[in-house]
């Protein structure tokens, strides 16, 4: 792959286009593992979980090489724009990033974005001097907003959150992507690494994940596949399938063949 081919965020340049998460392994061990596979830069850390009050304690943060990887702590848990901006502050003075991930959430049972309180907590963190980065629905009008705002990057869903159900509005992510000019990259409901390849062949910008690896039998190999799938799907992507078609077309044309 090109190496000028970056993924870039607010004037930041990434090498990988994968971003993963920190929560939901066995063990921190198997985290770090999982971390070095995936290739991953950027990592999500939910700012509700991480011990930063007590620094002698044991944190998820003795775990994480900051000098390695990109911390981008996210609001999750939170369901109003207050909630999730008292967060993000939060984050920003225990000195994690003022890179963030924001999401506000509808209800429990679906996990989906409130879109409405998403618009309002984005218009401050962005006046607040956040990098914002969007977890929202994949709606092109919301997508549309978020960036009006000064959002870095739009993050619609692919699927429910954990759900593993791929990519289910591939038309919606079309759309977005030609609604927007700051990265596209989906977050949430990929489940395997054909669900990451498909997202990268679509042309988004990358794909943050979670539950697919963390949740997965053996979490460091399917970090492993999940760093090919991404590279896979976006050299497929640079490189410009075939057109589809109805009918064959022979690999070993017949034309100037002597009879």
């Amino acid at each position: 792959m090109a190496e000028n081919d970056k993924l870039v965020i607010a004037g930041r340049e990434f090498n990988s286009r994968l971003m993963v998460g920190t929560g939901k392994y066995a063990n921190y061990q198997q985290m770090v593992q999982a971390l070095e596979a995936s290739g991953a830069e950027i990592i999500t850390v939910a700012v509700r979980r991480v011990n930063i009050s007590d620094r002698n304690k044991e944190s998820l943060l003795d775990y994480i090489d900051t000098k390695k990887y990109t911390l981008l702590p996210n609001t999750a848990g939170c369901y109003t724009a207050e909630d999730a901006i008292r967060t993000c502050r939060l984050a920003r003075e225990a000195g994690l990033s003022d890179f963030v991930k924001l999401e506000v959430l509808g209800d429990e049972k679906t996990l989906f974005p409130d879109n409405e309180e998403l618009l309002k907590a984005a218009a401050v963190l962005v006046k607040d001097g956040f990098t914002v980065l969007p977890y929202t629905s994949d709606d092109p009008i919301v997508c549309k907003r978020l960036e009006d705002l000064g959002c870095a990057a739009v993050m619609p869903l692919g699927a429910p959150i954990g759900s593993g159900l791929g990519i289910r509005n591939p038309f919606n992510i079309q759309i977005i992507m030609e609604s927007v000019k700051v990265p596209v990259i989906v977050d949430a409901g990929v489940g395997t690494a054909s669900d990451a390849a498909i997202a990268m062949e679509l042309g988004c910008d990358g794909v943050l994940m979670n539950t697919a690896i963390a949740g997965a039998q053996n979490p460091v190999a399917m970090a492993e596949a999940m760093n090919l799938a991404v590279r896979a799907g976006r050299l497929a992507y640079l490189s410009g399938r075939i057109p589809r078609k109805l009918y064959a077309t022979a690999s070993s044309p017949l034309a100037g063949l002597v009879a």
